[in-house]
């Protein structure tokens, strides 16, 4: 069975609400899954998995969250152990238009991560939304 992690950072809740609707999603679709606040999960973590789903919001100008995301993403970046994994990335943004997942495609992909998909939603997840983060979770699992 293929194994994937969700790890996310969440501010306000609503991405820790997508990281529910990922799980829920790779779940549905046969995949082994485990859920970690990005504190808790270590970038040597990376190679117990198959794929990942990475949740981050949108920060200060269109960022990562600079205290834990930022450093464990960057981290995961240097150390080569996004290059080949099965990667979707997902959050939520209240301003902006959202440029910061444009700018963590583009980093992803030159870690030489396989980027299958990513998803945002603005604000909180509606049911809409909801039904989004599953399909990314579907479709993250279908790729494993």
């Amino acid at each position: 069975m293929a194994k994937a992690a969700v790890v996310y950072w969440s501010g306000t809740g609503n991405t820790e609400k997508m990281a529910e609707g990922v799980r829920a999603g790779l779940e549905g679709a046969g995949a082994e899954v485990e859920l970690f606040e990005v504190d808790s999960f270590s970038v040597d973590q990376i190679d117990g998995f198959d794929g990942l789903a990475l949740g981050c919001p949108s920060m200060g100008a269109e960022e990562l969250e600079e205290g834990s995301f930022e450093p464990f993403f960057a981290g995961a970046v240097d150390s080569g152990k996004l290059s080949g994994k099965a990667v979707v990335l997902f959050g939520s943004w209240g301003w902006g238009a959202g440029a910061w997942m444009e700018t963590w495609k583009e980093r992803t992909k030159e870690a030489g991560a396989k980027l299958i998909d990513t998803f945002i939603v603005e604000n909180e997840p509606d049911d809409e939304g909801m039904e989004g983060c599953k399909k990314l979770g579907a479709t993250l699992a279908g790729a494993l």
